[in-house]
């Protein structure tokens, strides 16, 4: 899996591009991020980047662009949580979580939905 350094404004395009079913135009795009306020050229400058970094690909359809994800947004999650593992936690996960613990990240609930779903992989296996 490849690493994909997405910035915060472009992760908004790349929302909007995963909520479609399928390739979606430009102008589609900007109806779905109209709340930021964004012009059609900044829009068109993320979506460029997005592709130049291999995260989109782009065809075009007559006068417009359509956009299609090449990674899942799960894909993107899971490299970014162990990009900061890597990074922030000297690789363990078991920092992170301890780190999560100190600072009571987690309600009683939480814990209660952790311990579920590690004993549910403890069973799978």
């Amino acid at each position: 899996m490849t690493n994909i350094n997405i910035g915060e404004a472009e992760l908004e395009i790349m929302k909007a591009v995963w909520k479609a079913d399928g390739p979606i135009g430009s102008s589609a795009i900007g109806k779905a991020v109209e709340e930021k306020g964004w012009k059609r050229t900044t829009i068109a400058t993320f979506l460029a980047r997005l592709v130049e970094k291999g995260a989109l690909s782009a065809e075009r359809r007559g006068k417009a662009w359509y956009y299609t994800p090449l990674i899942t947004a799960k894909e993107y999650k899971k490299s970014q949580v162990k990009s900061l593992i890597k990074n922030l936690f000297n690789g363990s996960a078991e920092n992170l979580v301890a780190s999560l613990f100190e600072d009571e990240q987690f309600s009683e609930n939480d814990i209660k939905e952790l311990r579920a779903i590690f004993d549910d992989r403890g069973e799978k296996k």
